[in-house]
């Protein structure tokens, strides 16, 4: 019996001893995979060389802003464009909104020329910001003369509240953008126009004040360093991301994925904007990023809106899964695109992994330490210390960001600032195992419906519909 005894616990020993040492080797290939594709974004950030600026006048340019009760900001923004994109052509899409948002379309419209309304009502609207992009598709495709060359016609997306950047177009117009015949679409960087905004949540105390202010900054390192960073390696894959701000697209590209029905971009997704480039790859045409052109947006101060944003975000992540196959057989990505975009696909499923498994391993470990004390001392004497300095090395990467933002952005600022900001950057990098596990939830519920995130002014203006999130 004795024997029978031993026998048994020595095979729970070693069954609990197996599973450590695989949760220790998955967390550790978890670390080793996020620190090579660091390594890369950190060499082409630092490796950077922009083009000179193009002449923007040997495109014809048309923006489209998507707007759904956007009365807050939609004055602004057609104000911005005008001043920034001065003969370009601004399609407004009205998606039914239940404010004035189409009335002061239309009074801007009365003085300028080449301010369009796209107007869309219910069953048609509010089903997603890819339907509505297809709208103004069609409206352009509608307007444009019969022997417009469409290879020289730009479509470019801006948010509600994007402001462009004198100089942009020029950019996005140069000799390795869309100078180049075979680019389909341009991404360029995005930065947060709030970010030194003393007040953003002005009928709040001091301390929601500074911590809105910290996460707008946050949000801001993360665009104009770790993303343009990632975006730079990206453009060396060939596997850079659309981003619903700031994306521009030649014609020929669109009218080649639009078909008989003109859709080009995806309608009913999540992430219309991401899925889209990977469409565009697809189909063989080249994506490029230009982060020295940038167009600017407001950080969400809310930790709320945050979180639901990025839960969306997340979740068109987990959506896209469904490319896998069609990335792998492309001959339109190269072995070094295919491993990025599985790094991205898989990022949401690795943090819902990781959350899956941290507490099952200090369960293990409690167990060990009642039943096998000597064991599982000596297994965490030997073992611990990797997992560790495992932990401390992957906060490496993110103070670093802390650091290149502070150099290129604030040089003005010391570099004990540069080190406090890579150190918030490195907890503010949590955020993602929440939305992960959030999103994973909504997606096993089938629960795939969005409201727009709400504007940073529609919470100071009273009486304005606003279309809360979900």
């Amino acid at each position: 019996m004795r024997e029978y005894v031993l026998a048994h616990q020595t095979g729970i020993l070693w069954a609990a001893t197996a599973l450590s040492l695989g949760l220790l080797v998955y967390m550790l290939l978890v670390f080793g995979r996020f620190l090579i594709y660091w390594a890369g974004t950190r060499h082409a950030f630092r490796h950077n060389r922009p083009a000179d600026p193009g002449d923007p006048t040997v495109f014809a340019w048309h923006l489209v802003v998507p707007c759904r009760d956007e009365e807050a900001v939609v004055a602004q923004t057609l104000a911005g464009l005008r001043r920034s994109a001065p003969h370009a052509h601004l399609w407004i899409v009205d998606d039914h909104s239940d404010d004035r948002t189409a009335e002061l379309v239309l009074a801007a419209a009365e003085h300028d020329e080449r301010v369009h309304l796209v107007s869309r009502r219910r069953p048609d609207a509010r089903i997603g910001k890819g339907a509505a992009l297809n709208a103004a598709y069609r409206e352009i495709r509608a307007w444009l003369p019969a022997d417009a060359d469409p290879a020289r016609v730009i479509v470019g997306v801006i948010d509600a509240d994007g402001r462009l950047d004198p100089g942009a177009l020029a950019m996005v117009c140069t000799d390795k953008a869309m100078g180049r015949p075979d680019t389909g679409a341009v991404q360029i960087g995005v930065r947060m126009r709030n970010v030194d905004d003393p007040r953003p949540l002005p009928e709040r105390g001091r301390f929601a004040n500074a911590r809105a202010r910290l996460l707008v900054r946050m949000q801001d390192i993360e665009f104009r360093a770790n993303n343009t960073g990632m975006q730079l390696l990206r453009r060396r894959t060939g596997s850079v991301g659309l981003g619903g701000n700031g994306q521009f697209v030649r014609l020929s590209a669109l009218d080649s994925l639009a078909g008989d029905d003109g859709r080009p971009w995806p309608e009913r997704a999540l992430l219309e904007d991401y899925e889209s480039g990977l469409e565009l790859r697809l189909a063989g045409w080249r994506l490029t990023h230009v982060a020295e052109a940038q167009v600017s947006q407001e950080g969400l101060p809310s930790s709320r809106r945050f979180l639901a944003q990025r839960t969306r975000w997340a979740q068109g992540n987990l959506q896209c899964l469904r490319y896998t196959r069609r990335v792998l057989a492309s001959p339109h990505y190269r072995w070094s695109g295919k491993a990025e975009v599985l790094y991205t696909f898989l990022q949401p499923l690795v943090c819902v992994l990781l959350v899956l498994l941290t507490p099952l391993s200090l369960a293990i470990t409690g167990v060990g330490l009642i039943v096998f004390p000597d064991e599982t001392a000596d297994f965490q004497f030997r073992f611990g210390p990797v997992m560790a300095a495992a932990f401390v090395v992957a906060a490496v990467p993110m103070v670093a960001w802390g650091l290149a933002y502070r150099k290129r952005v604030h040089a003005d600022r010391g570099w004990l600032t540069g080190l406090g900001w890579g150190v918030l950057m490195w907890l503010y990098t949590y955020h993602l195992f929440v939305v992960a596990c959030r999103a994973a939830v909504r997606l096993a519920r089938g629960r795939n419906g969005w409201a727009k995130t709400r504007r940073n002014a529609e919470i100071e203006l009273a009486g304005v519909p606003t279309a809360l999130e979900a």
